[in-house]
């Protein structure tokens, strides 16, 4: 019986599937590493994603596929809050929605301020023109009683009834009828010019009639405006107070409406300064040119008080034959 003998080299199948799988292993390992971040990210993104209720056999879906889901009910103290914040914006900050939006009180005093502005323009308007007119007027009467000789003449030629010239003529005339027997030419001219002086003093007051109006409203309407922004801020507080928040915005809106009132405070006071200090200068020089007139009806008087004396005293020729 013949014994085979045994091969002296290992069998070479196990040798080689154990070198092909450790090559196998070493090529794969560097892919398995990165593929590994990815997957890693994945997870928690399939992790947020809102679970799909499945619906029930013979169930209708909750929600079409598409359509958004429904927004969670907010926090009623956060809707609140949200409210309060923006009602500082629904407020119209026009001037005009200001005032509509202001307290009863608030709105008297910008109704009475935009009165006092109208006056105050108004008076500038007709008091402007009447000024105007009168000096107008003033320096032809006055060119016209110095060309005159006499009393008589400027008599003549003031003959125009409610003008200043034919009052002062008319005046002395009136004065020196009184006086026609006094003996004492001083005297004359001293009740004249005390006649003259308070017809001058009466067109004064005449013409400054209506301006103190603007000299209250210029030293008053700032205090009013004042008032009404006191008044405003006061209940922009109380808002404060009852809304239990320090947001600016809700206060805001009162805040405005009340400097407003501070602001039409001054519209209606600096026009109403100037235009009386425009008036007070105006004025003076029409009472100027009044003392003028006086002075050129004086000059006449004077005049005719000489040629008067001058007949007096002029001696009597007796013939002798």
């Amino acid at each position: 019986m013949t014994r085979t003998q045994p091969s002296a080299s290992p069998t070479p199948s196990r040798a080689w599937r154990a070198i092909a799988a450790l090559v196998f292993s070493l090529v794969l390992a560097p892919v398995a590493l990165a593929d590994e971040p990815n997957a890693t990210a994945a997870t928690p993104a399939a992790a947020a994603a809102p679970a799909t209720p499945v619906a029930a056999e013979g169930q209708a879906p909750t929600a079409a596929e598409g359509q958004p889901a429904a927004a969670p009910v907010a926090d009623p103290a956060a809707q609140e809050l949200v409210e309060d914040t923006s009602l500082g914006m629904a407020h119209d900050l026009s001037p005009w929605g200001m005032y509509k939006n202001a307290d009863v009180v608030v709105k008297a005093v910008m109704i009475g301020l935009a009165i006092a502005s109208i006056i105050t323009w108004t008076i500038w308007i007709a008091k402007g023109f009447e000024l105007l007119g009168a000096k107008r007027r003033l320096r032809g009467e006055i060119a016209a009683l110095k060309k005159s000789v006499s009393l008589k003449d400027a008599s003549e030629v003031s003959n125009k009834e409610g003008t200043l010239a034919h009052t002062l003529v008319h005046d002395a005339l009136e004065e020196m009828r009184l006086s026609a027997n006094a003996r004492e030419k001083e005297g004359i001219k001293e009740r004249v010019s005390f006649r003259l002086e308070r017809l001058v003093a009466a067109s004064g007051r005449t013409m400054s009639s209506g301006t103190g109006v603007l000299a209250t409203i210029g030293s008053t309407a700032p205090f009013v405006g004042l008032f009404g922004t006191v008044w405003g801020i006061m209940n922009s507080f109380i808002g404060i107070a009852k809304t239990q928040t320090t947001n600016l915005a809700v206060v805001a809106p009162g805040i405005a409406e009340a400097l407003l009132a501070t602001a039409l405070g001054l519209v209606a006071a600096i026009p109403a300064v100037v235009i009386y200090n425009v008036f007070a200068r105006s004025i003076a020089g029409y009472k100027a040119q009044v003392s003028d007139a006086s002075a050129q009806v004086l000059l006449l008087v004077s005049r005719d008080l000489d040629h008067q004396g001058g007949e007096r005293a002029a001696p009597h020729m007796v013939k002798v034959g």
